[in-house]
């Protein structure tokens, strides 16, 4: 006979739920894409003309966000920034060392995770895409005025002078170039996300940026409206890249000084057109002409032999004793006659910022120097043309190239010495730069650098002559002087202000609705009324 069990009266020992295990492999899934994505951002960069990359890369980064909370999106923002911004800044570490590259990479990489936290909030709004490209250029406008008074090396337009996106820079500038590209991105990562649904929207989001900059190419002009100007660009080079070459400092003004008489002799042989200007680089006299007579008659030599007005790139001593970088107007006849100091300073080179707090760590620091910035945005008249000058680092900021522009100018020059940073990719950076601002202005531009690399730019931002790296060199071409302005210009940055404030609108949206519908409804009482005033249970 099988006894029958007798049900216990003490219930049995509950099992405690297990907690959710971890998603270690999809969270390693998400940061390696998180950081691929910038690494591919910053593939799309000069002196590669993979342009594409770059709306891919953010199609990986908006693929990871989506759906996240802000604290997942400000971490996967930071992965982003460092697998964009670590390589495409290794050059500021060239000679100060990873003191300054590696804090300014991760400086500039949190402020992205800025961005993306607020991109992760608005992720599940509708139109996703379209706010999150809105919220980048919220972020682009921080880090163009934090840390060290601006730093906007990175801006996405400027990896696009060979892509799709350029045109629109005469319509919105740089910023508008920025949002078509990660418009773009977030865009195909919605696309794929919505594969088995509705991807119109989404494809529509991808298509139409792509689309907007060659319909936007008849916006931007070439035509010569003020006449033509015959420009030289000397590249005299220096003695060796590197900071070491400031102790060759009458090298580097002799080797201008004689690649310009070199020109002239050309001139004279009918090898090359009479210059109605010259551009010398920055740098190009680290001996100050107002304090050393025998620097100014060299510079005079040059100019009364090439008998044009040549923009010479000094280091000019104050009455402060405090040294300006200064672009002098040398005339042939009458001397110097007027001035352009650089009015955006380069941190850890040309300053230092918080040079005691990091002289913890490096010795180094003290080889930046200790510049004082100027304040007057007027450039030259030099033979027929008004010229805007942005020495080196301005060009990268949007509102210093437009205030100059604004003076009148229809030619834009940018001297610049980048021997300082060797053989980096820096100066490919910063000639692609040079480009989006071409067609940002409608302007023609001269990038005269001391080892390189110098160019022609056409107002269509096209390179129509350059030289290598670390060879002298005399460019002399035809340019067209143009005073229309384009729309970016005549904007302003009323487009980066309103893109910006329309994605931080997103975010307070998305931020309210997920309060409203996560508040929990008040518990109501047997006979107490309900929130409409009728009695508890009323229909």
């Amino acid at each position: 006979m099988v006894a029958t069990p007798v049900a216990s009266d003490t219930p049995a020992a509950e099992t405690p739920p297990s907690r959710p295990r971890r998603d270690v492999r999809g969270l390693l899934l998400r940061m390696l894409l998180s950081s691929g994505g910038g690494v591919l951002v910053y593939l799309s960069f000069p002196p590669r003309t993979v342009w594409w990359l770059a709306p891919l890369g953010f199609a990986l980064l908006g693929w990871v966000l989506h759906g996240r909370r802000a604290r997942a999106g400000l971490g996967h923002g930071v992965l982003f920034g460092l697998g964009f911004l670590v390589p495409l800044l290794a050059w500021t570490g060239e000679f100060v060392g990873p003191v300054a590259w590696l804090p300014l990479s991760l400086a500039c990489a949190a402020l992205i995770g800025v961005g993306t936290a607020a991109i992760a909030v608005v992720s599940k709004l509708p139109l996703a895409p379209l706010w999150a490209a809105l919220l980048w250029v919220a972020d682009e406008l921080l880090r163009g005025v934090f840390p060290f008074g601006g730093f906007p090396w990175g801006k996405i337009a400027f990896g696009q002078p060979e892509g799709w996106y350029l045109p629109l820079a005469a319509v919105g500038g740089a910023p508008l170039v920025g949002f078509a590209v990660a418009l773009t991105g977030f865009g195909l990562a919605a696309v794929v996300r919505n594969l088995r649904a509705r991807p119109l929207v989404p494809a529509l989001l991808v298509v139409v940026p792509l689309a907007a900059g060659p319909a936007a190419t008849g916006l931007v002009g070439t035509d010569a409206s003020e006449g033509t100007a015959v420009v030289a660009a000397i590249q005299g080079n220096v003695p060796r890249a590197g900071l070491d070459f400031n102790s060759q400092r009458r090298a580097v003004l002799d080797n201008h000084v004689n690649r310009t008489l070199e020109l002239a002799e050309d001139v004279r042989e009918g090898r090359q057109p009479q210059p109605d200007l010259v551009i010398w680089p920055e740098n190009s006299s680290d001996i100050d002409p107002f304090r050393n007579a025998d620097a100014a008659l060299r510079i005079q030599l040059a100019a009364r032999t090439i008998n044009a007005p040549i923009a010479v790139g000094a280091v000019v001593i104050g009455d402060d004793n405090l040294p300006r970088n200064t672009v002098v107007l040398w005339d042939p006849e009458r001397g110097p006659i007027d001035t352009y100091t650089k009015r955006k300073l380069q941190p850890f080179g040309e300053t230092m910022p918080y040079r005691s707090f990091f002289r913890i760590f490096s010795k180094l620091v003290d080889r930046a120097n200790n510049f004082q910035p100027g304040t007057d945005p007027d450039g030259f008249v030099m033979g027929p043309a008004k010229v805007s000058l942005d020495t080196c680092y301005e060009v990268a900021f949007d509102e210093i190239v437009r205030e100059n522009v604004r003076t009148g100018a229809n030619l834009i020059a940018i001297p610049t010495n980048n021997a300082t940073f060797g053989y980096t990719e820096m100066t490919y950076q910063q000639l692609s730069m040079s480009r989006v601002r071409a067609v940002e202005h409608g302007r023609a531009v001269v990038v005269a650098a001391t080892s390189g690399v110098s160019a022609m730019v056409s107002p269509d931002g096209s390179v129509t002559r350059k030289t290598g790296l670390f060879t002298p060199a005399a460019l002399v071409e035809r340019l067209p002087l143009r005073g229309q302005t384009t729309l970016a210009t005549r904007l302003g940055a009323w487009p980066e202000w309103v893109m910006s404030a329309l994605g931080l609108l997103a975010v307070a949206f998305s931020l309210t609705h997920t309060r409203r519908v996560a508040r929990p409804e008040p518990e109501v009482g047997p006979g107490e009324e309900d929130t409409d005033g009728g009695p508890a249970g009323a229909a």
